[in-house]
């Protein structure tokens, strides 16, 4: 007769001879497996932040508290900061940096062209601009065109360290990164080029 398996114990919730590790289980909570636990994320640098994502026009929570008479006045209720907020604030931080010329790409920059032309439209801040937002933290991806002649390194220290006050300023959100792609260089000739093209328009 083939040996039968014993019936876990209290000791034991797991099953005997199985510990949580092979399950993947939290300890001392049967069936739940661990990497389902609240607050715990896949990879690293993010630890109690919640697991960033993109952005898709949903909201962060930055404050919540349960209310009641007994709690302050000013903390009854929770604060939701959209995405688009934190995108738009990262861009105008962005733009007043010395020697950045714009931002995005340069499908972005002919689509935001057309855009400002419609009458009452107006200009995109946060072309160029993406975030992944957590509960308490955010990433940063900016694309950039700088002035030709600027010393590229310093104009990008400058918008991290622009973009990571005005961020964390008004969202009280932790800023882990400001990563920075140059995508192109406006050179003087660029500019009469502009102008005829204004004109002709």
């Amino acid at each position: 007769m083939a040996p039968q398996t014993p019936p876990p114990s209290v000791n034991d919730p797991q099953g005997a001879g199985t510990s949580a590790s092979e399950t993947g289980a939290v300890p001392g909570v049967p069936g739940i497996p661990e990497n389902r636990r609240t607050g715990t994320t896949g990879g690293g640098g993010n630890a109690g932040g919640g697991t960033l994502r993109k952005s898709g026009g949903s909201a962060t929570t930055v404050q919540e508290s349960a209310p009641g008479a007994d709690t302050p006045p000013a903390t009854r209720g929770r604060t939701s900061i959209a995405d688009g907020v934190v995108e738009k604030i990262a861009g105008m931080a962005a733009r007043e940096v010395p020697g950045v010329h714009t931002l995005g790409g340069g499908l972005a920059r002919r689509l935001g062209a057309v855009r400002e032309r419609v009458p009452g439209s107006r200009p995109d801040v946060a072309q160029g601009v993406k975030v992944e937002v957590g509960q308490r933290q955010t990433a940063i991806d900016v694309d950039i065109v700088v002035e030709y002649g600027v010393p590229i390194a310093d104009v990008a220290a400058a918008l991290r360290e622009n973009v990571i006050a005005a961020v964390e300023r008004m969202t009280a959100l932790e800023v882990v990164e400001v990563n920075v792609s140059v995508i192109d260089v406006r050179l003087p000739d660029d500019e009469a080029e502009e102008e005829t093209e204004t004109r002709v328009r």
